[in-house]
C-alpha cells in the first residue's frame, strides 16, 4: 500500500477505501506476505481495457477530468425537468 499512496500521491485511508471497493467489485485480488499486501488484476482483459484508457487519456489531454460526484447516481435530463 506505501508504494501505491507513494504513487499517487494519496492518503492511505483514501487507497485503501479504492482498493476495498476494487475487491468488492472482483477487479483485483491481493495476497498477504508478512505485512505487505500484494494486489493483482482478476483478469487479463482490464490490462487491456487501462491501456485503451491511457491512449483516451494521452489523446485528449486535458478534456478529460475526473467526476466530482463519484457514487452519486448521475442525474438524467428528464428527471432535472
Amino acid at each position: 500500500m506505501v508504494d501505491l499512496t507513494n504513487e499517487l500521491g494519496l492518503a492511505q485511508s483514501t487507497v485503501s477505501k479504492h482498493l476495498a471497493c476494487l475487491r468488492d467489485c472482483g477487479l483485483i485480488d491481493y495476497r498477504v506476505d508478512g505485512r505487505q499486501s500484494f494486489y493483482a488484476l482478476t483478469r487479463h482483459e482490464l490490462l487491456d481495457l487501462l491501456r485503451s484508457a491511457e491512449q483516451v487519456l494521452a489523446a485528449t489531454g486535458e478534456a478529460v477530468a475526473l467526476c466530482p460526484v463519484y457514487g452519486t447516481p448521475a442525474t438524467s435530463p428528464a428527471a432535472a425537468a
